[in-house]
């Protein structure tokens, strides 16, 4: 090639790597782009019983090493996390999923109140939640997000614990990027808040 042609072309071939270097979804130089959980709500009760039904206290969601952050968790390979460069959520989910879970619980018509810590009243019940996963999967087809929590509610005032269980919940993923992985979250999410609600409708029997 003549010297010329392959000093004009040099540029070009060395910038070539980095742009693959960002698979899944992102872009060097991108801005930072953030995203909500903000699954779809719960119907509320038709008949709700709250003049009777107990306080449920839900404490704040504690997160698994990998997940107590903002950063957006994916991976091609078991075992090992990888995190989008340029997406985030907009602030750690374990805080985001709180008020989510108070609102699917008020939901339910069966508590008095549902409150959280700091609320300054007596609660009869309380559940604790942890978030073990939330992760776009690129090793399967098509993607998906798989969540994981473990709950437990326990009687406060029996000093007993009532129900335990780990929740797993997946969604596909409409397009295999971070954008897509938010709607599979909210998806997935959703299963699992409406898991949680039964658990803790059983448990109580109201």
């Amino acid at each position: 090639m003549h010297p010329v042609r392959w000093l004009l072309l040099a540029p070009f071939l060395i910038l070539l790597p980095g742009g693959c270097a960002n698979f899944p979804g992102q872009s060097a130089g991108k801005p930072m782009q953030t995203y909500m959980l903000a699954p779809a709500p719960a119907v509320p009760a038709a008949s709700p019983t709250t003049a009777t039904g107990p306080v449920l206290l839900v404490s704040t969601p504690q997160a698994e090493a990998g997940y107590d952050s903002r950063r957006m968790a994916y991976t091609e390979r078991p075992f090992e996390l990888r995190y989008f460069a340029s997406n985030a959520w907009a602030d750690d989910p374990a805080r985001m999923l709180e008020p989510l879970l108070v609102r699917r619980l008020e939901a339910l018509g069966r508590y008095r109140a549902v409150i959280t810590p700091g609320a300054g009243a007596d609660a009869e019940l309380r559940l604790d939640t942890w978030l073990e996963a939330l992760v776009q999967e690129f090793q399967v087809t098509p993607a998906q997000v798989r969540i994981v929590l473990r709950v437990q509610l326990t009687d406060l005032a029996g000093r007993r614990i009532l129900a335990s269980e780990r929740i797993e919940a997946t969604a596909p993923t409409p397009s295999a990027d971070p954008y897509g992985g938010v709607i599979a979250a909210n998806r997935a999410l959703e299963q699992a808040l409406d898991r949680v609600a039964d658990i803790c409708a059983g448990a109580t029997g109201e």
